[in-house]
């Protein structure tokens, strides 16, 4: 056999197996992208929706935006008292001033949605937080389809979001409590991404 048939070979050889890594190396990246993609663990889920009202006074008034709650989440709400005396705003320290319902699973879903309906799904940049978290207000609560009742008037409402991926009660729990990883950390971008993938949303981040 010749010498160039010798080389000729050789270099067939080579570009073959530069071939088979390129195609291996391809196909490992492809199956690692389509891990991380289909991992369960690192999917965000609304961990809870607070619902708040908050009045500023104790009274008629605050009983009244606890009914509005009830009405929305079908649940029970919470008052929530004040921890300092503000004398020019009339407050003494642990009156109740405002009420709050905690809602979880579907019906949290079922609520954010109404609430974000109200603001066209448009959010500012400034409404989620370094921590995954974020939260909106609107100005009266007949605009999620609640009944105008002459009765109770017309209340606004804050919506507060809390984002988690599973496993985060590792660090809550009181046996064996243990870190979350920065991996399954939720940071602001996250927030923003479950956002505008899950409600095709809108969010201005220059504010």
């Amino acid at each position: 056999m010749s010498t160039e048939n010798k080389n000729t070979e050789n270099v067939a050889e080579n570009s073959s197996a530069t071939t088979a890594t390129t195609t291996t190396a391809t196909t490992n990246a492809t199956i690692k992208k389509k891990i991380n993609t289909e991992n369960k663990m690192r999917n965000l889920l609304i961990t809870k929706l607070i619902v708040n009202i908050s009045v500023g006074e104790s009274g008629d008034r605050l009983t009244r935006a606890a009914k509005v709650l009830e009405q929305l989440t079908g649940q029970t709400p919470v008052y929530s008292k004040a921890r300092y005396t503000v004398r020019s705003f009339g407050i003494r320290r642990n009156e109740k001033i405002a009420t709050h319902v905690t809602v979880r699973g579907k019906k949290a879903l079922e609520i954010l949605e109404k609430g974000l309906k109200v603001k066209e799904f448009e959010l500012n940049g400034s409404c989620f937080s370094s921590s995954g978290t974020f939260g909106f207000g609107i100005d009266e609560h007949i605009d999620l389809g609640l009944k105008y009742d002459p009765q109770i008037g017309i209340y606004g409402m804050d919506f507060f979001v809390v984002l988690g991926r599973a496993g985060a009660r590792v660090s809550k729990r009181k046996r064996c409590t243990s870190t979350i990883g920065i991996r399954q950390q939720v940071k602001k971008d996250d927030a923003i991404k479950w956002f505008e993938k899950q409600f095709e949303g809108t969010v201005n981040r220059r504010k």
